[in-house]
């Protein structure tokens, strides 16, 4: 959602700060792995219990996140490869962050946080998923919480002390997801096989 509503605004945002002659020094690729890299770190802070640094570097994470695609498509430099490995790098970035943060209530003896973030990565991962696997079918574009609501949510629980809070609202809004779209999905496969039957049960034409 909040790519739809503001995802302009923000890429205007980016280029300020990425004027043309800076843009095209930088590697869009290399911007994707810097972003994962900065988000690994994020991962390795929540796990040591550095909470607010934690939240810290998602923000900075996800503004490389913002600007590999600003970069690439400004300099002429998008590819396919260039897209895969985004996409695989947001993955890497999503899964690894609540790995820590599940990685860090373990620890401090909070089972039940512990499961709540793991139930945050698992969701995660499946609106991902769902998406991926049912676009290789139909059109699929919905979800009331996508990449950037996690993020954004995630990173202010972690910075404002309120991150038990922000878990349990990515754990909910991602699930949430994953039943919009798998409801989505079965509409139109559904509306996909009644046709291709109806055109079989047509036959051969003479």
């Amino acid at each position: 959602m909040i790519k739809e509503k503001f995802g302009s605004r923000l890429d205007g945002v980016v280029r300020f700060l990425m004027p043309p002659p800076l843009a095209r020094r930088l590697n869009p690729n290399a911007l994707s792995a810097v972003g994962a890299l900065v988000s690994l770190a994020a991962a390795l802070a929540f796990a040591a219990g550095e909470l607010r640094l934690g939240g810290g570097l998602v923000v900075v994470g996800g503004f490389f996140d913002l600007t590999d695609g600003v970069v690439a498509r400004e300099t002429g430099r998008s590819t396919t490869f260039g897209a895969f490995l985004d996409s695989t790098l947001d993955r890497f970035s999503d899964l690894t962050v609540l790995a820590g943060i599940a990685i860090h209530y373990s620890g401090t003896g909070e089972p039940l946080l512990a499961l709540v973030a793991a139930t945050a990565l698992v969701a995660s991962a499946l609106v991902s998923y769902a998406k991926a696997r049912a676009e290789s079918i139909v059109s699929l574009d919905a979800g009331i919480f996508e990449r950037g609501e996690r993020t954004g949510v995630l990173a202010l629980g972690a910075i404002f002390g309120l991150l038990p809070a922000a878990l349990v609202v990515v754990a909910a809004g991602a699930s949430i997801t994953v039943v919009q779209r798998m409801a989505l999905a079965y509409r139109e496969m559904q509306r996909l096989d009644a046709a291709a039957s109806a055109q079989g049960s047509e036959g051969p034409s003479s």
